[in-house]
């Protein structure tokens, strides 16, 4: 880290990126803090957290716009590179590392060959990651004509506007993410304070709850669900004792599990999601919480399988959200006992530099 012409700076390169639905700053991981707790400090600065608007740091002041990707060449084998994703809390001021995040996973590929971590191919360059917050792999298929990136497509996805080119997920071990399980309780049903939930872990710990079941149609926009307190607070009641069950421990200090009202399908789709992060509801859909409901679809006794119906394999969902929608596709791959989830979604790079931090942020 170079400091910069004012010493009470410290420069650090970074590129902004959007992957999916949300945008936030890639970072090599050899140009942060190598002990958490200063890389921590490092991306508090940097996002600004602590304020709602994050006005002095380039987070959005919303969840999808307040994370981080943080990108090594791998250290295990069978992947090209690891991929550290950080929640950075907007009012907290802290850092969650528990989860991944799909929507950021989108960016990775372009990045780590644009960072010199992976060689392009011509056409199309597979990228494997690692990703350190689960231990599961995902292979992108990145599009790269003439051996360089192309960002420059007719690919539209629903919560961003105009196209882009294809960048093609395969997670390919998404089962037990975070628990080792799909039903980390051991049942597709639990009954909390009355309410019937299915905890599932695919890619994503989740809480599924049916939303007629907190009198709620499901079909509500984001942000009026993000404004009712009341809702916000059972919801959170429920995330905290089936985390308890699921075995995640801490829960009220982590962004997992997520809970989702699900509702039947409204515009011909499969389900219809309403995807929390916990507290506010998501504007549109995280592909590993899609990943997650698309797995208790297809599981047997779950309450999203009771909604969709008896789907077979392999099988295409499409999940309405707040702003559109979101495919994905299970499919059975020959030597992987769980089903392998395929999601087509894009990204962009927005600008490349480096980021500011105060260094007397570093001795917070």
């Amino acid at each position: 880290m170079d400091a910069p012409p004012s010493d009470d700076l410290i420069r650090i390169p970074c590129v902004l990126m959007r992957g999916g639905t949300s945008k936030g700053p890639f970072f090599l991981a050899a140009d942060l803090p190598a002990e958490p707790a200063r890389r921590d400090l490092v991306l508090l600065s940097v996002m600004g957290a602590g304020h709602d608007l994050e006005i002095d740091g380039i987070g959005g002041g919303n969840p999808v716009t307040s994370k981080a990707a943080i990108i090594s060449r791998s250290t295990v084998a069978g992947a090209d590179v690891d991929y550290l994703f950080a929640q950075v809390k907007i009012r907290e001021r802290a850092v969650d590392t528990s989860p991944n995040c799909g929507n950021m996973l989108v960016g990775v590929g372009p990045f780590a060959i644009e960072a010199g971590l992976v060689r392009a191919q011509e056409g199309t360059t597979p990228v494997r990651i690692h990703n350190v917050n689960t231990g599961k792999l995902v292979e992108a298929r990145v599009c790269t004509p003439g051996g360089r990136v192309a960002y420059d497509g007719d690919v539209a996805i629903d919560g961003v506007p105009g196209t882009a080119a294809p960048v093609h997920l395969a997670f390919l071990d998404a089962v037990g993410s975070k628990t080792g399980a799909l039903l980390p309780t051991g049942a597709p049903v639990d009954v909390i304070d009355g309410v019937e939930v299915s905890c599932v872990d695919a890619a994503m710990p989740v809480v599924l709850v049916r939303a007629a079941a907190l009198g709620k149609t499901g079909y509500e926009a984001a942000g009026k669900l993000s404004g009712d307190a009341a809702l916000v607070a059972r919801l959170e009641r429920l995330r905290l004792e089936a985390a308890r069950r699921m075995g995640i421990a801490d829960a009220a200090n982590l962004v997992i599990p997520k809970p989702v009202l699900v509702a039947p399908a409204a515009h011909g789709g499969t389900l219809t999601v309403r995807y929390f992060v916990p507290h506010e509801c998501h504007v549109a859909l995280a592909i590993t919480g899609a990943v997650a409901i698309s797995m208790a679809a297809i599981t047997p006794g779950t309450i999203a399988a009771a909604l969709a119906g008896a789907l077979g394999l392999p099988a295409e969902l499409q999940l309405e959200h707040p702003s559109g929608r979101l495919g994905v596709r299970l499919e059975r791959v020959p030597g992987r006992a769980d089903p392998v989830a395929l999601v087509v979604r894009t990204a962009r790079r927005l600008f490349e530099g480096a980021v500011l931090v105060k260094r007397a942020a570093l001795a917070d």
